[in-house]
């Protein structure tokens, strides 16, 4: 199950484990204009954890979901 909310800055993507235990905490992804934060709470460190992906690492990311396994670097056109 996931939900989306679109905020003033970024849209907010929050990903929700489901099925048979043990589950995973919620996921959530903040995707602002020039930046993708991915957020989720540790509950070993009672401490939230957070990764920052630039747009270009988003982007490869992206292109890795559909690859596969090897190195590749994408050819960027400019904007």
């Amino acid at each position: 199950m996931f939900s989306i909310e679109h905020e003033f800055d970024a849209t907010i993507v929050t990903l929700v484990d489901e099925g048979t235990a043990p589950l995973g905490e919620d996921v959530v992804i903040h995707m602002f204009e020039d930046c993708v934060t991915i957020e989720q709470y540790d509950p070993r460190t009672d401490t939230v954890q957070k990764i920052t992906l630039s747009n270009t690492q988003v982007q490869d990311l992206t292109a890795a979901l559909d690859l596969p396994e090897g190195v590749y670097m994408l050819k960027r056109t400019a904007d």
